[in-house]
């Protein structure tokens, strides 16, 4: 496994990435959880959009998380290389602790930061969520991702091969808490206590701040247990998505979701003027 991640093709990391998406996607079409009213064609459209600009960005500043991991293995610098670890340890610290900080952390203060929350709500825009929501990210998003993992490389100390590794786990885990997948009730239950199961993300998707504040795991579910974000609901399927004051139909476009965060103002007048009518 050391090997095959360490020297991992491009062309495989791809192939992981498209083919996990198009297993879900054809799950989806044959045991949803939610039946969407609209096109699903144009929805995935959308939304691998900006996946392709999400691969644009982490490939453009690829070099940038190579050099940290390749550093921080040379210098043997980071909390990881502290005391000697035996691999498989320093492995599940690493997939834990890069998932706290370059997943659960950053998308909770993106929550909590006002500006970042401009870009983040693109991804909660979306009112069908599925395997195609988990990479709908602004630019400017995967901008401040990718300098989360960087940070969380020089704070922690990870070779490159768990970098690999924790990524191809990081974007299957997000198509597959993403995904529009019926799973029994016992065992996305299960699943939960361990891992970020479907309906447990579907909660973050809600309409309802409580409930879009909450379940900010990415991977483990450990982090929202143990910081207090975790919410369970009854039931999934009475769940609204989106954002109340973007449920028009442009704002399942590109070029509308690209303006999103310039928005702000108007939007919140529109939405004042409206309830005042």
């Amino acid at each position: 496994m050391v090997s095959f991640f360490e020297n991992i093709p491009s062309v495989y990391r791809t192939a992981i990435l498209v083919s996990g998406l198009l297993l879900l996607w054809i799950i989806e079409g044959m045991a949803p959880r939610f039946r969407f009213g609209s096109n699903r064609y144009r929805h995935a459209g959308t939304n691998l959009f900006f996946t392709l600009t999400t691969v644009i960005v982490n490939t453009g500043l690829a070099f940038l998380i190579v050099k940290a991991s390749r550093w921080t293995s040379t210098q043997q610098f980071g909390i990881l290389y502290l005391k000697q670890l035996p691999l498989w340890l320093h492995t599940i610290l690493a997939l834990l602790l890069l998932d706290f900080i370059g997943a659960w952390l950053i998308h909770w203060v993106q929550h909590k930061t006002a500006w970042m929350w401009q870009f983040h709500k693109i991804h909660h825009i979306d009112t069908q969520i599925d395997a195609t929501t988990a990479l709908r990210h602004h630019p400017v998003e995967s901008l401040l991702r990718v300098i989360a993992l960087f940070t969380a490389i020089m704070i922690l100390g990870v070779p490159f091969w768990m970098i690999m590794l924790y990524q191809s786990l990081s974007a299957f885990m997000s198509q597959f808490n993403h995904a529009n997948i019926h799973l029994p009730k016992w065992l996305d239950n299960a699943l939960s206590w361990v891992i970020v199961s479907p309906d447990m993300h579907k909660v973050h998707h809600s309409h309802y701040q409580p409930e879009t504040d909450a379940n900010y795991a990415n991977i483990f579910s450990i982090w929202d247990r143990l910081f207090g974000t975790f919410v369970k609901v009854p039931d999934t399927l009475a769940i609204r998505y989106g954002l109340d004051e973007y449920q028009d139909a442009r704002y399942q476009e590109i070029g509308s979701l690209l303006k999103v965060p310039w928005e702000h103002d108007r939007v919140m007048k529109e939405k004042i003027s409206s309830q005042h009518k």
